[in-house]
């Protein structure tokens, strides 16, 4: 099963986990998260990155999701990455990371696409409702 790591600015990815569980009814396991304040040093995160990923491992890989390209919780997911065994996404949503837990059984490859697919189906114009 492919592991989940969240690492986000403040507690968005202990609310996206909550959020998650709620929907899907369930308790989720082989799921971590990593909240970034602006107190944090990037350099002194990276241990605790390291410990939360290979916690989440199983052997089937890890997906990192973060949740904006080019802050501080993507710039210490980056450094986690190696390409087959943990696979990362920025600008996560809730539907991407339901997506992603719904697929987890599958290869670490398959989940990242998956991942992807619902980041960008979960974007829509809402129409009104009359």
């Amino acid at each position: 099963m492919v592991g989940i790591l969240i690492v986000a600015h403040g507690t968005l990815a202990e609310a996206l986990v909550q959020s998650a569980s709620h929907v899907l009814g369930r308790v989720l396991t082989g799921v971590a998260h990593l909240g970034v304040t602006v107190r944090d040093d990037p350099e002194a995160l990276l241990p605790r990155a390291r410990e939360l990923a290979s916690s989440v491992d199983d052997g089937g890989g890890v997906l990192v999701l973060t949740d904006m390209l080019g802050a501080t919780p993507s710039n210490v997911a980056t450094r986690l990455l190696s390409p087959g065994r943990v696979e990362g996404v920025s600008g996560m949503s809730l539907p991407m990371l339901v997506r992603a837990l719904t697929y987890r059984e599958q290869p670490l490859e398959v989940v990242l696409l998956k991942a992807l697919s619902g980041g960008r189906e979960g974007v829509t114009q809402l129409a009104a409702k009359t």
